[in-house]
């Protein structure tokens, strides 16, 4: 059915690939700390603590369409600077400047139907 809209529209989407996300997350020991936190220069999808290290997770949802290319692409220069900026402040903002930290990215791959499909960490990411 060509045309078809989906019943799950892109913001919704979003959402439940972050809720994919932090549960994936909590399933191998996080703590999740914020989620969707905001500030002047932006948003940080999720922040979470592994063993005393920030990780700061940019989070990319996606149908399986096979256009406008794979999630991971999307986190491009800019955006990486864009997180970076806001991980920042954040640091700046709550006094945890000389703590260690990681950005990490996880793509979450739904059907063509928003049904979920994969969902891929990558640790380190930038």
């Amino acid at each position: 059915m060509t045309g078809r809209k989906s019943a799950v529209g892109k913001r919704r989407l979003g959402q439940l690939g972050e809720a994919f996300a932090a549960d994936h997350l909590i399933s191998l020991g996080y703590r999740i700390i914020e989620r969707n936190w905001r500030c002047p220069s932006g948003e940080l999808d999720l922040i979470a603590d592994e063993d005393g290290v920030t990780v700061f997770v940019e989070v990319r949802s996606r149908r399986d369409t096979g256009t406008f290319g794979s999630p991971e692409e999307s986190v491009d220069a800019r955006k990486q600077k864009k997180v970076r900026e806001t991980a920042q402040y954040y640091l700046y903002r709550y006094r945890a400047m000389e703590r260690k930290v990681r950005f990490d990215v996880i793509t979450v791959l739904f059907t063509t139907e928003s049904e979920f499909a994969k969902l891929n960490h990558l640790k380190h990411a930038f």
